[in-house]
This record gives structure tokens, C-alpha cells and sequence, in this order.
């Protein structure tokens, strides 16, 4: 309960309360509350929580070879007039070094780090715990994929707030989607993508048994979508 409630408080401080400048000290901060209660409270260890320095090798190995393929993905719709409008962005519309500072700093330290901390680290660790216990082989599998779901469905309810705006910064959105139905149209996607993404993290993180995996393919994912973007508004 703790670490639900720290997760509901931040994300409505994020979003609704603190000042931009804010924003990556607070989610750092909370990514440090959310291990320590993990550790102080569950006892958990460096490697249920993907910490472990001993994975960290093949995590960033499973991360770059995701990662690469990601690349390759966002370059191909970029090359495609019918997809390339999907990256147009209003909230991109930014000078060199501000748009710099979200995909180098903002991202990696105030989205991806206390992101993947909690919902690929402390959260589905702690339901672990409480739904499988270690005696039983069987019900440790059936355990550990309903912890990563429920994870998942947190991380999807994680993004209300950021999304509830997104139909009005993207043209396409905006054309299809407007309105208040176009609003709840894209939340909800915007919900259920995200916890279809999350679970595929989760697999990429028990997949490695490093965070470092999931780390780099998120922030490939949310910087470099940032960066192209930015660059589909240059011309």
C-alpha cells in the first residue's frame, strides 16, 4: 500500500502540482523513497529488483539490440509520408536546446528512471512476494505473471494524467479526435497501450534479469520519438 500511495501522490504532483523545473529532482526522489521502501519494508534484493551490478552486461546487451530495432522502426515511419505526421507534435515546437534538455535529461531521469524503478522493479518484486510463494514451483510462475500484469495495468492507469491532453497537441489527434469523446478515445489508448508496453518491458526485464534492459529501450523509445519529432517540425 505504500508503494501504490507513493505512486498515486507523485503522479498527481508531476502532473497537476509542481512547477516543469521540478520534475526531475521529484521523480528521482520518489524513485529512491520507492527502493528503499522495497528494501527497508520487503527485504527485497538487488537482483528481484533488476539492481544486480552482476546482470547489468546482459541487460544493456538485450537493451541495445531492442533498442536498435526500435531505431529502425521510428526511421521507417519517418520515411513515410502517410505515417511521418504522427511524430508532429505541438508541444515539440521548442528551440535546440530546450528540446536537448527533455530528451537527454528530462526523459531519461525524470520519466524512464523512476518508471522503470517502479513498475518493472519495486511493483511486480512486492506482488511476487505476496503471490507466489517460494515453496511452490507451479504457483511461482502463475505468481509471477500476475504480478507483472497487475504492474502493467498500473503502469497503463500511470499515463491518465499525462495523455488527458495529448488530442490537442497532436494535429492528427486533434483532426480526428476532438472534442471530449476524442478525449476519452485517446486516454484509453493511451491506457491500454501503455500497459501492453509495460508488459513487454517486464519480459525484456525478466528476459535480462537487469532493469538496464527495459531502461534502454524506454528511453530509446520516449527520447528519440522526442528528437524526431522536434526535427519533423523543422521543415
Amino acid at each position: 500500500m505504500a508503494t501504490l500511495g507513493t505512486l498515486v501522490v507523485s503522479n498527481v504532483m508531476a502532473n497537476q502540482v509542481l512547477p516543469s523545473w521540478a520534475y526531475v529532482p521529484w521523480n528521482c526522489g520518489v524513485a529512491a523513497v520507492l527502493v528503499v521502501i522495497a528494501v527497508r519494508f520487503d527485504h527485497l534484493t538487488a537482483d528481484e529488483l533488476g539492481l544486480s551490478t552482476r546482470q547489468l552486461p546482459r541487460g544493456i546487451r538485450w537493451g541495445a539490440v531492442v533498442s536498435g530495432g526500435i531505431v529502425a522502426v521510428y526511421l521507417l515511419g519517418l520515411a513515410i509520408p502517410a505515417t511521418r505526421e504522427l511524430f508532429r507534435d505541438d508541444r515539440v515546437r521548442i528551440d535546440l536546446g530546450p528540446m536537448l534538455w527533455q530528451a537527454l535529461v528530462m526523459v531519461p531521469l525524470g520519466t524512464v528512471l523512476l518508471e522503470e524503478i517502479a513498475f518493472r522493479g519495486v511493483l511486480p518484486a512486492m506482488l511476487r512476494r505476496r503471490f507466489a510463494p517460494a515453496s511452490e514451483g507451479t504457483s511461482r510462475w502463475n505468481g509471477a505473471l500476475r504480478a507483472d500484469v497487475v504492474a502493467a495495468l498500473c503502469f497503463g492507469l500511470w499515463h491518465v494524467l499525462p495523455s488527458w491532453n495529448v488530442n490537442e497537441a497532436n494535429p492528427v489527434f486533434r483532426d480526428a479526435l476532438g472534442g471530449g469523446t476524442g478525449r476519452a478515445v485517446t486516454v484509453t489508448g493511451a491506457v491500454l497501450g501503455t500497459a501492453v508496453a509495460g508488459l513487454g518491458l517486464s519480459w525484456l526485464r525478466n528476459r535480462s534479469g537487469s532493469l538496464a534492459a527495459p531502461v534502454l529501450v524506454h528511453c530509446t523509445t520516449n527520447g528519440l520519438g522526442y528528437v524526431l519529432s522536434w526535427l519533423v517540425h523543422q521543415n
